[in-house]
């Protein structure tokens, strides 16, 4: 007899997304429409390349939400 690493079952695995548990009305949709719609140049903010290689940074506009 072989012995073999089991898994969870595929029928107990749930796929979901943060999105998803949010609900339509909370606060938090409102605020990234709000910060989508925004000009970051228009308000003074300006784009920075801190280093050329490595992982890209994130949007600007994301810790504007947070």
């Amino acid at each position: 007899m072989m012995q073999h690493i089991t898994g969870i079952p595929r029928n107990q695995m749930v796929f979901s997304s943060l999105v998803d548990m949010v609900l339509p009305d909370n606060l938090v949709r409102f605020v990234d429409a709000f910060v989508e719609t925004l000009s970051l140049q228009t308000l003074g903010f300006t784009i920075q390349t801190l280093k050329t290689e490595g992982r890209p940074s994130f949007n600007t506009k994301i810790f504007l939400e947070l």
